[in-house]
């Protein structure tokens, strides 16, 4: 997925501003101590703890370029609203076949937890629901190849 594909919610794009202002400040600053530590105990090339800190400095650094390009090109969930129909950001009240309710929140791959009943938008529920509006009725297959049908009772942002 490039950069530009993905899209924020603003508790989302909170989130990783959050990050990068801990990766950029204490986190990098407990690295350096790190580094300081393990070049007082001598020969750096036998040194594994200069070697885990470098290593750890370079993925944190990595990381941050990450954080950047995405809050600098991702679109806000906001932007890219959909009047009537499900988008991301998005809470939706889906019911089975069964019967069986549940409630999801659409969210763009980078939020996904589960444990919250975040989905991306990019999962089988995800797609399947995307655009379509309360009343219409979904079918989603599952990586499996199973077959689920729901329908969409609510949707709320």
């Amino acid at each position: 997925m490039a950069v530009s594909d993905i899209v924020l919610t603003a508790e989302g794009r909170k989130k990783l501003v959050d990050e990068l202002e801990w990766r950029e400040g204490d986190f990098a600053k407990e690295i350096v101590e790190r580094i300081k530590t393990a070049r007082d105990f001598g020969d750096l090339s036998e040194n594994s703890e200069y070697d885990d800190a470098k290593e750890e400095q370079a993925k944190n650094a990595a990381r941050i370029a990450e954080i950047q390009a995405i809050l600098a090109n991702a679109q806000d969930a906001e932007d890219v609203d959909h009047v009537l129909s499900v988008s991301i950001g998005c809470t939706v009240d889906l019911v089975d076949a069964d019967g069986v309710a549940m409630t999801v929140t659409l969210v763009g791959t980078t939020e996904t937890n589960s444990l919250e009943h975040k989905i991306s938008n990019e999962s089988p529920v995800g797609r399947a629901i995307i655009g379509h509006g309360q009343g219409e009725t979904v079918e989603v297959v599952t990586p499996s190849g199973k077959s689920r049908v729901y329908t969409i009772t609510k949707i709320s942002r």
